[in-house]
């Protein structure tokens, strides 16, 4: 199987080719980006190598961040929430135990458990594409495959790579909007 990553600078997109399938995996970053990055996170960011998701607004809700930082050091974070009303929704419901409903919920529903591993596989399959990290392959975030242990991770993912592949980010993502703490739907952006 052939397998390229390539900067498409006219649209700039990401774009990975495998076999005869091309797919757009997210938009470059630019610099009004990265400040707004800074912002949101009150410190510089490390490793980005792109926007996964935005806020209807335009400003990054998800970066995508490589798999080894400038430092050396391991990353296995590749779909980094950074959205503060996201960050905000998530920390409420976590706060809330809702993670210990989902992690209930994966043990008593065979196809829930079935789709989270597959979203565990996709979240390593995507990580893969942007370099082998041998200190954290097989690992994915957020406690998939097997429990769920940080809803940010698993929103970051949601968002980045769209619904229907990480069922316990796309339920956490439901949560917030029936309850008004966050919706991708809407701009909450205070910047």
């Amino acid at each position: 199987m052939c397998m390229r990553v390539f900067v498409c600078r006219v649209s700039i997109c990401e774009y990975a080719t495998i076999g005869n399938v091309t797919e757009t995996l997210w938009e470059a970053a630019s610099e009004a980006d990265i400040d707004t990055l800074r912002q949101q996170l009150d410190r510089i960011p490390r490793g980005v190598i792109g926007i996964g998701a935005r806020c209807v607004c335009g400003r990054p809700t998800v970066v995508v961040t490589a798999p080894r930082l400038e430092d050396g050091s391991p990353f296995p974070t590749m779909f980094y929430l950074t959205h503060p009303g996201a960050v905000k929704g998530c920390s409420t419901l976590e706060a809330e135990k809702t993670m210990e409903q989902l992690n209930d919920w994966l043990a008593e529903d065979d196809q829930a458990r079935e789709a989270y591993k597959r979203a565990h596989e996709d979240y390593i399959s995507r990580r893969r594409r942007l370099g082998e990290v041998p200190e954290i392959d097989g690992i994915s975030a957020g406690g998939m495959p097997t429990r769920v242990k940080c809803l940010h991770a698993l929103v970051g993912h949601a968002l980045a790579v769209g619904q229907g592949i990480n069922v316990v980010g796309d339920r956490a993502l439901e949560l917030m909007e029936e309850r008004n703490l966050w919706s991708p739907t809407r701009c909450t952006c205070e910047m």
